[in-house]
């Protein structure tokens, strides 16, 4: 994304609150053919920057205000002297208001869209349909889109490209694949949530001039993870601090023979800034951790009842179960009786519920949220099987269904990983390297929240730092990292 006005950068409105943004500025007195031509200018250069060799701009118009656009770029770029070829869908004289205004006003010659044979050299400017589109492309639209790909060229988006849903970011039968989009105000979820993230190329936002109070007025509750939303929950240790005031994080580990998970998540949250980091395992695999630990405490736990007497200890105050753990009923007895704690509940702690989802969530429904699920998708899928299934859902969704369902935050991961609280807060993460998807990557993001938890952070603002804070680490360790380089590279924000 270019650089922008930094309350715009974490914003996300729907195609519904863009709308509703646009509808107040014309309340307002704003001039809505005024915001088409600062619109369509900046897409005319945003081509020229980006394309200066283009042979020709092949500019596609829809027909809505996405078109009217296309026409403002058309009539811009054939004034600087390019060479523009204009290509409508549907019948240009049926066109409305401002877009009709602006394919009046344009002086480009067009021809239907069906017409268009690609070209060497063409560069595509896509004012076909932009964020809002909520139905499949036509079939015209789905031909052309292939022979656009075929043809391998370069395609400049506005807003959005057409076929991607502004809302999941699901391609609707089919969808270009852009180098560069231009997108107004602020960025929509389409442009952060995959696929439309992977289709939309580099992501400009351009302010058109559409006063802040407006556009802050209609934003919901889902935003871009930056730490606006959290920094001031962060914790932060005075001169008087001690490690137990810093916090104590448990963390528990599978048996002799799998402990590197946990061993992950214990040093990662002593990276993030636990105070203290104990490491319950059974005796058997304790010396196994003894061999790789040295400030993470260690503690034998085997059974319920060493469990027990350890929760008797008031100075822990957030844990960790999963990594690594194994499936049992072990497992499913550790976390039931952690249902007044602080707790980060991962992998194969996820999985030991999946034929009984309700008695995990029954254990954490009272008082505020302070359970954190971290499932990937199959993960997701075992816990809430409908809400994965429900295809009308977006990923923010389905993973605010499943907090609300779960009175837990739910971060539900991939490259596009969103924070969900029960209250209806969501946030969209977008700093995490595709490096990531390595082996112990998601025990060490368990290991940054459970620090973040115990150290006082509410169980939202930990997650949505956590998420964002392993994004940090990883584009620090670069590619090639392994989650030990991960660990190495965790620093407070």
């Amino acid at each position: 994304m270019t650089d922008m006005d930094p309350i715009y950068a974490h914003l996300l409105l729907t195609p519904l609150e863009m709308a509703a943004v646009d509808r107040s500025a014309a309340r307002s007195g704003i001039a809505s053919y005024g915001l088409m031509e600062k619109a369509g200018q900046a897409v005319a250069a945003a081509a020229l920057r980006r394309f200066p060799g283009a042979a020709r701009f092949a500019v596609f118009c829809g027909p809505g205000n996405n078109g009217g656009d296309g026409y403002v770029a058309a009539r811009a770029l054939r004034q600087a002297g390019a060479a523009v070829a204009l290509f409508s869908l549907g019948d240009p004289a049926r066109l409305r208001d401002d877009a009709a205004t602006a394919r009046a006003c344009c002086g480009v010659p067009g021809i239907a869209l069906e017409d268009y044979t690609p070209l060497q050299g063409d560069v595509i400017v896509d004012a076909l349909f932009g964020a809002g589109l909520d139905r499949p492309v036509p079939a015209a639209v789905a031909d052309l889109i292939g022979a656009v790909t075929d043809a391998d060229l370069p395609v400049l988006a506005v807003d959005l490209p057409s076929g991607i849903d502004g809302r999941s970011g699901a391609v609707l039968g089919a969808a270009f694949s852009a180098v560069h989009t231009v997108t107004f105000m602020a960025r929509k979820p389409g442009h952060l949530l995959l696929p439309g993230r992977a289709l939309a190329g580099e992501v400009e936002v351009f302010d058109i001039g559409i006063p802040r109070r407006i556009v802050t007025a209609e934003a919901g509750a889902l935003a871009v993870n930056d730490p606006a939303h959290w920094r001031h929950r962060l914790p932060s240790a005075g001169a008087e601090a001690h490690k137990f005031s810093r916090g104590h994080l448990g963390v528990f580990s599978g048996g002799p023979n799998a402990t590197g998970a946990a061993r992950l998540s214990a040093t990662a949250g002593m990276r993030a800034g636990a105070g203290l980091v104990t490491l319950a395992a059974p005796q058997t695999a304790l010396p196994a951790s003894a061999a790789h630990l040295t400030a993470v405490m260690l503690r034998p736990l085997d059974n319920l009842d060493d469990l027990t007497a350890w929760l008797a200890d008031p100075r822990l105050s957030a844990f960790v179960l999963g990594p690594g753990f194994g499936i049992s009923d072990r497992l499913r007895d550790f976390a039931l009786a952690l249902g007044d704690r602080r707790l980060v509940l991962d992998a194969d702690g996820i999985t030991a519920f999946k034929d009984d989802p309700p008695a995990l969530f029954a254990a954490f429904k009272d008082d505020s949220p302070h359970l954190v699920l971290t499932p990937h998708e199959g993960e997701f899928a075992r816990l809430f099987a409908d809400i994965a299934a429900d295809k009308t859902l977006s990923k923010v969704d389905k993973a605010r269904s499943a907090a609300s369902r779960a009175h837990a935050v739910i971060v539900y991961k991939g490259a596009d990983s969103v924070i969900a609280s029960p209250d209806g807060r969501a946030l969209v993460n977008d700093n995490a390297p595709p490096y990531l998807a390595t082996a112990g990557s998601g025990d060490v993001l368990s290991g940054i929240i459970g620090g973040l938890l115990a150290q006082g952070m509410p169980a939202f603002e930990a997650a949505a730092a956590g998420v964002f804070l392993h994004g940090d680490a990883a584009s620090r360790a670069g590619a090639g990292m392994t989650a030990e380089d991960l660990v190495a590279a965790i620093r407070p924000l």
